[in-house]
C-alpha cells in the first residue's frame, strides 16, 4: 500500500507542475474542470445521492463550468465579489462540522446539503484557481497556494503524531489534533516565506503573507474535515479510486477545495 501511495505521488507531482507552470490559461482551466468533474461524481457518492440525482449533479456542474468559461471576462472582472460570496458560503458549510453527531445516518436533508455543497465547493475551487492563474506571476501564486496546503498537511501529520494531545474533531476525524494544526501552520508559514521571498521574489508584504497563509491553512483543515464528515456519514473510507493508494479527487484535494477561495480572496485584498 505504501509503495502504491509513493508511486502515485511521484506521478501526481510532475503532472501538477506541468499543468501549473506549462499549461496556457485555457488549458489550465480545462484541466482543472476535468479533474473537478471527476470530483462531482465522487460528491454524489459521498452525499448518498441516487442515480438520477447524481447524474443531475454532474450535468449541472458541467453547465456551470461551461457558463463560466463563456462569461469568463465578466466573471473575472467581478472576482472579489464572487470570491467573497464563495468564502461566505464555505463559512456556512463549516457550521455543519460542530453540529455533526456520531452515528448520523444519511437522510433527505443530508442529501440536499450534499448536492448544494458539491456545487459550492467545486465551482469556487475552479474559479479561484483559474483567476489566480491569470494574475501577474500567476503560476508562482498558484504553486504557493499548493505549497501552503501541502506544508500544512505535512506539518500537521508530524507535529500531531509527535505532540498531539487535544483532539480537533474527535467524532469526524479522531487523529486530528490542535497541536497538529499549529505545526501545520508553522510549516506553511515557512514554505510560503521561502517561496514568495528568496525563491520567487513575489514581493508580498510580511503581514499580508502571514494572514494569507494562516487563513488558507486553517480553512484547508475545514475542507478536509468537511469531506471526512460526508464519508463518515455514508461509511466510506475513500470518496473514489482515481488515484491508487490515495483515493479519489476529493480524498486528494479536499483541503484545496476550501483553501483555494480563501487564499484567492485574501490575496486579492491584501497582496494586489
Amino acid at each position: 500500500m505504501l509503495r502504491t501511495r509513493i508511486f502515485t505521488a511521484l506521478v501526481i507531482f510532475p503532472v501538477t507542475l506541468a499543468v501549473v507552470f506549462l499549461a496556457p490559461p485555457l488549458v489550465f482551466k480545462g484541466a482543472i474542470a476535468i479533474l473537478l468533474m471527476a470530483g462531482s461524481s465522487e460528491f454524489a457518492r459521498i452525499s448518498n445521492l441516487g442515480t438520477k440525482s447524481g447524474r443531475l449533479l454532474v450535468v449541472l456542474q458541467a453547465l456551470i463550468f461551461a457558463v463560466l468559461f463563456y462569461a469568463w471576462e465578466f466573471a473575472s472582472a467581478h472576482a472579489i465579489v464572487l470570491l467573497g460570496a464563495a468564502c461566505a458560503a464555505w463559512l456556512l458549510l463549516f457550521i455543519r462540522l460542530p453540529l455533526y453527531r456520531a452515528g448520523t445516518e444519511p437522510d433527505d436533508n443530508f442529501r440536499r446539503m450534499g448536492f448544494a455543497s458539491a456545487l459550492i465547493a467545486l465551482t469556487s475551487c475552479w474559479f479561484s484557481l483559474s483567476w489566480l492563474h491569470q494574475q501577474e506571476n500567476g503560476t508562482f501564486i498558484v504553486f504557493m497556494l499548493l505549497l501552503i496546503i501541502w506544508a500544512s498537511d505535512i506539518g500537521a501529520y508530524f507535529s500531531g503524531k509527535q505532540f498531539g494531545r487535544r483532539k480537533l474533531a474527535p467524532v469526524i476525524s479522531p487523529n486530528k489534533t490542535w497541536e497538529g494544526v499549529y505545526g501545520g501552520i508553522a510549516l506553511a508559514l515557512l514554505a510560503a516565506w521561502l517561496w514568495s521571498g528568496p525563491v520567487t521574489q513575489l514581493g508580498i508584504e510580511p503581514m499580508a503573507l502571514v494572514i494569507i497563509t494562516v487563513v488558507t491553512a486553517m480553512t484547508s483543515v475545514g475542507g478536509d474535515l468537511f469531506i471526512s464528515l460526508h464519508k463518515r456519514t455514508v461509511k466510506l473510507d475513500d470518496a473514489g479510486k482515481l488515484f491508487p493508494g490515495h483515493g479519489g479527487v476529493l480524498d486528494r484535494y479536499d483541503s484545496l477545495l476550501s483553501g483555494a477561495p480563501f487564499f484567492a480572496l485574501a490575496f486579492a485584498v491584501l497582496a494586489q
